[in-house]
């Protein structure tokens, strides 16, 4: 009888333990969650951070960006350097896009990206005419995000 005492009173024990290491696991993963989050928003923040950068320290770039959302002719070269800095920053939205519907991203917090969006393109047709030309080459629910951005038809009115 107290053999039969001693082993329930260790199955109990036993599975206190189990169910604090259960816990525990718990808790280290939520935290691990946490810390990737945390890593992955300061790897997009680095990454527009240097878009920026690359054009605020680079005077022909920057002469380049310039012309071309003022309207300016730019030669083929030029005209390549525009498009792969844009391609670039379309990849970049992309992903924030991406993080946003995954959750790493809260509506208000989502929602000023987006307007940022919203008057980078308004400001430049020729970054239109570039998404338009392109917008096939992104993820579905990103281009529709896009899309939704500018005044309907404008990919359609060749522009």
């Amino acid at each position: 009888m107290e053999s039969n005492r001693l082993a329930q009173w260790l199955t109990i024990g036993a599975n206190l333990g189990v169910l604090i290491g259960i816990l525990l696991l718990i808790a280290e993963l939520k935290q691990n969650q946490d810390m990737m989050r945390a890593e992955i928003r300061h790897e997009l923040s680095v990454g527009i951070v240097d878009l920026l950068q690359t054009a605020a320290s680079n005077e022909q770039l920057a002469d380049v960006l310039h012309r071309a959302v003022s309207g300016e002719d730019l030669t083929p070269t030029e005209l390549f350097q525009f498009e792969m800095r844009t391609n670039a920053l379309f990849r970049y939205w992309e992903d924030v896009h991406y993080q946003y519907r995954v959750g790493l991203y809260d509506d208000a917090e989502f929602e000023k990206q987006r307007e940022a969006w919203r008057v980078s393109m308004q400001r430049s047709p020729i970054t239109i005419d570039y998404w338009c030309r392109v917008r096939g080459l992104y993820s579905a629910e990103y281009a529709a995000e896009m899309d939704s951005l500018l005044e309907a038809g404008s990919c359609e009115a060749g522009f």
